[in-house]
């Protein structure tokens, strides 16, 4: 297993690498139609949950010193709600762009130091109890993709298919 610099992230890169296989295992062969179905018109589609998920990783690499900007940023940045109005990238363009963000940030896991992660970083939350550094956010990075994982694996089941496996590909090592 790759070891970060910080002993602080020891816990977020094996959760890091496990969300990168139960992303891809929860979007398995599900249809494009499917990724667009809403139930009762009251919930997201999985390409919003899918987008919003990248979108993590995203602003997971920005906030480690990453220049990448998600190219759907306008859709999905800060959980923005869904626009029924609006055209919105297939499972396909989203994987794409999980695949070039996710080694990015997964090296700028490994390599960032304890310093850069004590530095200050508004998450605008105003909760007493969680100090707005950059490791919190990260932290924050994490729990939304697990809670986002399992919206969509909730979704996977309502739409009729197969339970989410947890097989691990080990030619992805991010």
């Amino acid at each position: 297993m790759d070891k970060a610099k910080s002993s602080q992230l020891n816990i977020v890169i094996p959760a890091y690498r496990m969300h990168t296989q139960t992303f891809l295992n929860v979007l398995q062969d599900i249809s494009d139609a499917d990724a667009a179905k809403r139930i009762d018109n009251r919930t997201n589609h999985l390409i919003w949950m899918a987008g919003n998920y990248v979108n993590v990783r995203y602003g997971m690499g920005s906030v480690l010193g990453l220049t990448d900007v998600d190219p759907y940023q306008d859709l999905f940045f800060m959980g923005k709600a869904l626009d029924t109005t609006k055209e919105y990238p297939s499972l396909n363009q989203l994987l794409n762009n999980f695949h070039q963000i996710s080694p990015k940030v997964y090296q700028a896991l490994l390599s960032v130091s304890d310093d850069t992660l004590a530095e200050m970083f508004e998450i605008h939350m105003d909760i007493p109890f969680i100090k707005e550094d950059k490791l919190n956010f990260i932290g924050m990075c994490i729990g939304r993709q697990d809670y986002l994982c399992g919206q969509m694996a909730l979704m996977r089941r309502i739409l009729d298919y197969p339970s989410m496996k947890y097989d691990v590909d080990e030619k992805i090592n991010y």
